[in-house]
């Protein structure tokens, strides 16, 4: 990228160093305790879909979108706020076609929503072309209730870099466009995809292959540290991902892979990785490179994807303490992506067990994962995934908004405690 004069894009702080690159390392499923994935008709699994579809708050998609995908949420005001991308050229989920969003409503009136584009694919940059839009998500930090912090991932010119925006819930006006930057101990870069490696590199830290866009994950959680508070959460590029914290939701400093540090671990992981820090550990749960199957369950022959492909994700904890990651633990999951939540003092993950049309429930045994048990693995009649679970305006009951068919961003309502 030729960076211009007063660009809000900078040149990479580089390094000599050869940049260290890890294998991607199907995971020998004989040496780690495994949580498989059943198909579960209890009536826990079967009430807890019903409520969710019978529990439907809303759906926040905008009429003429054709394709939507990939929703965060959050109360505030007597508001709900909802961040996705959508494509209103086609029903594909295709980065060269699509359009960051942010949506809202008031709580007594569904149906009264405004939808407003972020970024879209054409889009003139300061004097940068937008290429492609991905990975769209929102955010706020305590100390600033009026503000929503709207990120998303674009490609500008020849590569993927992490975007925001502040919207002020007050005014209800947008902010500049202004990029992410990405810390690895004094080492500051842009977000992006050559950021990210040359900051790594600069300081001898190895990364996985990257590829595509470049997601931070939705959910925070805070810690605080020499007296500041700091948000966690995951980033991702292909088969790298990593813990990430941030004092400004602006510049989001590296913690840890799972393949550096005590405890490292060969792995084939891909994409989104939920982060949960609760105290010292930071709870991590990541999909892996799926196994191509067809819908008997068999492999596809020819398909390359079978030799290190998994039906397992990965369930591990990062001491932020000791810096060491505990031994993982394997999890039967379709790859998709997951989330945690805590709940009366007690961790769960939401997660796509058997394929996208399910959604399964895990209890986190915080002392040791290996005795995490299922709670339930609901068929959901139907399209339900990529959940985002988070409390309402009363703090008390819990919503999850979820992704169907990739046509509808929908948010439902449910009680928990049914299920535990």
């Amino acid at each position: 990228m030729k960076i211009n004069k007063n660009d809000i894009f900078t040149p990479d702080i580089t390094t000599d160093n050869k940049h260290i690159v890890y294998p991607c390392v199907k995971m020998d499923k004989t040496q780690y305790t495994v949580i498989e994935a059943i198909i579960d008709n209890s009536e826990k699994a079967i009430s807890f879909a019903n409520e969710i579809n019978g529990s439907v708050i809303g759906d926040f998609e905008k009429s003429g979108d054709k394709m939507c995908h990939v929703s965060t949420f959050c109360y505030a005001d007597e508001k709900i706020y909802v961040s996705y991308y959508a494509n209103t050229s086609s029903d594909k989920e295709n980065p060269d076609f699509q359009t960051a969003r942010l949506a809202y409503a008031s709580v007594d009136d569904m149906n009264n929503k405004t939808v407003i584009d972020i970024m879209s694919v054409g889009d003139d940059l300061l004097g940068h072309k937008v290429l492609k839009v991905y990975d769209t998500i929102l955010m706020q930090k305590n100390d600033e209730p009026e503000n929503i912090y709207v990120l998303w991932t674009a490609l500008i010119d020849d590569q993927y870099y992490r975007l925001y925006r502040i919207f002020n819930i007050k005014s209800e006006k947008l902010g500049y466009i202004k990029v992410n930057r990405f810390k690895v101990c004094d080492t500051v870069n842009d977000f992006s995809t050559s950021g990210i490696k040359n900051a790594l590199s600069f300081n001898g830290i190895g990364y996985k292959a990257m590829r595509s866009d470049i997601g931070i994950m939705q959910k925070l959680t805070t810690r605080t540290e020499n007296g500041l508070t700091y948000y966690y959460t995951g980033a991702y590029s292909g088969n790298f991902n990593c813990i990430i914290k941030s004092t400004d939701l602006i510049t989001w400093e590296y913690v840890a892979q799972p393949d550096e540090g005590n405890g490292a671990f060969e792995n084939d992981t891909l994409w989104e990785n939920a982060v949960y820090v609760l105290n010292d550990k930071a709870y991590y749960f990541v999909r892996q490179w799926q196994a191509s199957i067809d819908e008997d369950g068999n492999p596809i022959p020819g398909d390359n994807r079978n030799e290190w492909g998994s039906d397992y994700g990965i369930l591990t904890c990062y001491d932020l303490q000791t810096k060491a990651w505990a031994k993982p633990v394997l999890v039967g999951d379709s790859q998709s992506r997951s989330d945690f939540i805590l709940f009366r003092n007690e961790l769960y993950l939401f997660h796509a067990p058997t394929d996208r049309n399910h959604i399964g429930i895990l209890k986190i045994d915080r002392n040791n994962l290996e005795n995490s048990r299922v709670l339930l693995q609901a068929d959901m009649k139907g399209s339900c995934f990529y959940p985002f679970v988070q409390y309402d305006n009363t703090g008390e009951k819990l919503c999850m908004s979820y992704t169907v068919d990739r046509k509808h961003i929908r948010i439902s309502s449910f009680s928990l405690e049914k299920y535990i």
